[in-house]
């Protein structure tokens, strides 16, 4: 697919690491481990979201506006990141937060709500679950516009067609590096929330016909309605990138079984995988999704899904700051 003549900015001056993963590897004695460290990406404490906002943000000031405007869980890394792509932009940013949990937002909270108030939220909306966010964001939007300020709304999570180019353009990525290392990768494994990455990365490994399997590991809904949900954004970012080429629905494997009590509610799976990958390779998770993701990836290992030897890619989608908020959680109490 040719995406240079999509409008893009760059947050991101290099390719994302793609690195093994040796001592947890050992520890599972099953597959071969990688890591693809889009926890690295440009902005504010990197993450998946950044690659979506390279598209949207180019959309937004090529549309005239002055103002970002968009939405997610009060611990979001989308918010989080779009706050900061508006701060270097020079553009202003207002947040609708859903409450997906009652009594979850605190005004002074660590993790990402500390970020908000660093980076400057122009505005913070807190919406209880079920709200209707769009209609939300417009509200937000009209009130703008009777000022005479211009805002560009962007979906939860950047995940509609035009902000999935961005895991199209990973895809290219991650096939270009395993070509110039001669690597061959057998399986993906990535989270699966709002569905702008899962179906991006999927979009773009079929158009290339890399015949390179993903498995997205849902840490919200149930598999048979997110796998609808990704086959119909997949094929919509193809159609909107002008591909002849269609998503067939047996490529599209959605694991559930991570998703526990629900989003962001912790399950010992999810604090046992931070842990093995800060203890055996330095590296932090979050919560909220990569620490669900990496629960999934695990669980599969143990259960001999993965065949000996096998190479199977995790993507590190980033998220943790959200770590801070989530301290009584994730470590252990020492007086157990």
């Amino acid at each position: 697919m040719h995406l240079a003549r999509f409008a893009r900015r760059r947050y991101t001056p290099f390719v994302t690491p793609l690195e093994p993963l040796p001592r947890l590897s050992a520890a599972l004695a099953g597959p071969e481990l990688w890591i693809k460290r889009d926890d690295m990406l440009g902005l504010a404490a990197g993450g998946n979201k950044t690659r979506k906002l390279e598209f949207l943000v180019a959309d937004a000031l090529a549309q005239g506006a002055d103002t970002l405007i968009t939405v997610g869980a009060v611990q979001s890394n989308h918010c989080r990141l779009t706050l900061a792509a508006a701060r270097r932009e020079g553009l202003q940013c207002q947040l609708v937060l859903e409450e997906r949990v009652p009594g979850s937002y605190r005004e002074d909270g660590s993790g990402n709500n500390l970020l908000y108030r660093l980076l400057g939220a122009e505005r913070i909306e807190v919406v209880p679950a079920g709200t209707d966010l769009g209609a939300e964001m417009q509200r937000l939007a009209d009130e703008l516009a009777e000022h005479g300020r211009r805002a560009y709304v962007i979906p939860g999570g950047g995940s509609n067609a035009l902000g999935a180019l961005g895991y199209v353009a990973c895809a290219d990525e991650l096939l270009a590096q395993t070509f110039d290392m001669g690597l061959r990768l057998d399986r993906v494994v990535v989270a699966s929330g709002s569905g702008g990455t899962h179906a991006g990365l999927l979009a773009g490994l079929h158009a290339a016909h890399a015949d390179l399997p993903v498995i997205g590991v849902s840490v919200r809904a149930e598999r048979a309605a997110q796998e609808a949900r990704i086959l119909a954004l997949a094929d919509e970012v193809l159609a909107h990138a002008g591909a002849e080429v269609g998503i067939p629905a047996e490529a599209v494997v959605v694991d559930d079984t991570q998703v526990g009590p629900g989003y962001s509610l912790p399950t010992r799976a999810m604090v046992e995988a931070i842990a093995l990958f800060a203890k055996f390779e330095g590296i932090l998770l979050d919560p909220v999704y990569t620490g669900k993701t990496a629960a999934g990836l695990i669980a599969l290992a143990r259960s001999g899904r993965f065949a000996a030897g096998e190479r199977v890619l995790f993507l590190h989608t980033g998220g943790s700051p959200a770590l801070y908020a989530y301290q009584d959680v994730v470590l252990p109490d020492p007086r157990e």
